[in-house]
């Protein structure tokens, strides 16, 4: 029997409550807001609940954008464009508007990538190539949004969601189906006995990754799922998050959406190809936000975007509701068809691309 080192120890102890930190972090974000953040000096209690219910549409929406394995803001921008002025009687900024989108889907994402990580689906060598290669691409796009006309942004973004739409329509999700460990193969055990499968003592339940010596990856998840895979591809997939990095920093998504197509091109497996892309989506939000909220100077002309810009009213509201909705969306993933779900977006994608493109010729 093999002792676990220190670390492994921590590592498996921090995914096994990894629910409670995931819930600190947003509670934290609330508290530091409320009594940190530059608000108005009249804010009152008024000014902190004036827009509660956006909780309830952000978690919707957030359950829907994880469990496709895409950027939140592929959906939150639109939901603020078209339906927020009807609800609030006003109209946000192109730059508040990815604001509020990236520094919501920075948490929401990073809430369920840690739950994609501990169901075992996320292949974090892949992801890491991945992030460092979207990183130059995420800031040049997030410095480009300082600058862009309103109609370009919207003409820009209808012609990302229209792609999107395409590629998730295009998408084959029918290669490598998790196998069944246990129909006519030893597979894993919860107590480390003989398999034929990797389990990993670290991870929780029979959890466990194998890397062959000719490149082929052999994953089980925690229910003892097994995919098979390779990480071949990075060109294609290299293209695809580069083009989709400059439209993450400039509009709030892209990166999740071409970045998934690429992952299915290249025979990654549907459900680790939605794990591993969370872990690259929530890095890249993180950093676009960070450029979007102390990025302004940077620019010359910029529009003067900083820290007292920030609604702070709505994020409040709309932080812990992303995180719920990317601990949900797990689960959603292993009950519901993914296929179908994808289909649905994609057409959503569809028709708010068409309304965008009235919006940037004057049409609305």
């Amino acid at each position: 029997m093999t002792t676990s080192s220190p670390s492994s120890r921590l590592q498996k102890g921090f995914l096994k409550y990894q629910h409670v930190f995931v819930f600190l972090a947003p509670l934290l974000f609330v508290v530091g807001v409320y009594t940190a953040a530059p608000t108005p000096a009249d804010a009152g209690s008024g000014y902190w609940f004036e827009y509660w219910w956006l909780c309830i549409a952000f978690v919707t929406g957030a359950t829907i954008v994880n469990t496709v394995g895409i950027s939140g803001s592929a959906l939150f921008v639109p939901f603020l464009i078209f339906v927020f002025p009807l609800l609030a009687g006003e109209t946000l900024t192109p730059e508040t508007l990815v604001k509020v989108g990236l520094i919501s889907e920075s948490f929401g994402l990073s809430s369920s990538a840690l739950a994609f990580i501990q169901y075992g689906l996320v292949d974090r060598r892949l992801a890491l190539s991945l992030v460092l290669g979207s990183v130059p691409f995420v800031v040049a796009g997030a410095l480009l949004s300082f600058v862009i006309p309103e109609p370009l942004f919207h003409a820009l973004l209808g012609i990302a969601l229209l792609t999107a739409s395409y590629l998730l329509f295009k998408a084959d999700l029918g290669h490598e189906e998790p196998g069944e460990a246990g129909d006519g193969d030893p597979g894993v055990s919860t107590d480390g006995g003989d398999a034929t499968l990797p389990d990993d003592a670290d991870k929780l339940g029979p959890a466990g990754v194998e890397t062959a010596d000719n490149g082929t990856v052999t994953r089980v998840d925690r229910d003892g799922n097994d995919y098979g895979y390779t990480r071949g591809g990075y060109l294609e997939r290299f293209a695809n998050y580069s083009i989709g990095g400059v439209f993450q920093g400039l509009a709030g998504f892209g990166v999740g959406e071409l970045g998934i197509i690429s992952m299915l091109r290249t025979e990654v497996p549907v459900r680790v190809a939605i794990g591993t892309n969370h872990i690259v989506v929530a890095l890249t939000a993180v950093l676009a936000s960070l450029v979007h909220v102390f990025g302004g100077g940077l620019v010359p002309g910029a529009h003067s975007i900083d820290l007292a810009s920030t609604p702070w009213n709505m994020v409040v509201w709309t932080v812990p509701a992303t995180v719920t909705g990317g601990q949900i969306a797990p689960y959603v993933s292993t009950a519901l068809d993914t296929g179908t779900i994808k289909k649905f977006v994609g057409g959503l994608f569809a028709v708010i691309a068409a309304a965008l493109f009235l919006m940037a010729t004057g049409g609305v």
